[in-house]
């Protein structure tokens, strides 16, 4: 009985709704990556599972250079059990409203599409455990510019196409 109590909690949870490109609009905002990551940011952000359980909160110093065709962002990210971790990306604008790209442990080639004062970014990664290990991931990241300064990111978590949790994080530029 557990079992099947746990597997309908499960699909009910895969079949949580998700944001789209074609929503309507809710603000005039123009969100431009290379704008906005130029230059250093922070970011605050959790982890929630399935069942919405807080299970990892972190900070991150960010530090964005664009050289007019490629946006390098370093990302420098301390949990609160004081672990740290960085990540490297590399993102090349592909087309007026395109993205693709890279980081140490992203399975192939991240893609994103911006439209008004959002940005969509879909990738594979192979994420470090706590254990020394790594688990492999897939993202489904939403960010919304809310102001000049400040982008909100939910990204919604799969492994192995069961969605997991998700990752919600706030940007603001300093």
């Amino acid at each position: 009985m557990r079992a099947f109590l746990i597997g309908a909690v499960l699909l009910l949870a895969s079949c949580t709704g998700k944001p789209a490109l074609e929503d309507p609009a809710l603000s005039n905002r123009q969100l431009n990556l290379e704008e906005f990551f130029a230059g250093d940011l922070v970011a605050y952000g959790q982890f929630q599972d399935v069942l919405g359980t807080v299970r990892r909160r972190f900070e991150v110093e960010i530090t964005g250079t664009w050289d007019g065709e490629t946006l390098w962002l370093v990302e420098d990210f301390v949990y609160e059990d004081a672990s740290t971790e960085q990540r490297i990306w590399t993102l090349t604008k592909t087309g007026p409203d395109s993205w693709e790209g890279t980081a140490p442990g992203v399975i192939g080639t991240a893609s994103g599409i911006e439209q008004g004062d959002t940005f969509n970014w879909v990738y594979t990664i192979d994420l470090p455990l706590g254990d020394g290990t790594t688990t492999r991931f897939s993202f489904d990241d939403w960010m919304w510019l809310l102001s000049e300064d400040r982008l909100l990111n939910r990204a919604y978590m799969t492994r192995a196409g069961i969605y997991v949790g998700d990752v919600i994080i706030t940007f603001e530029k300093l």
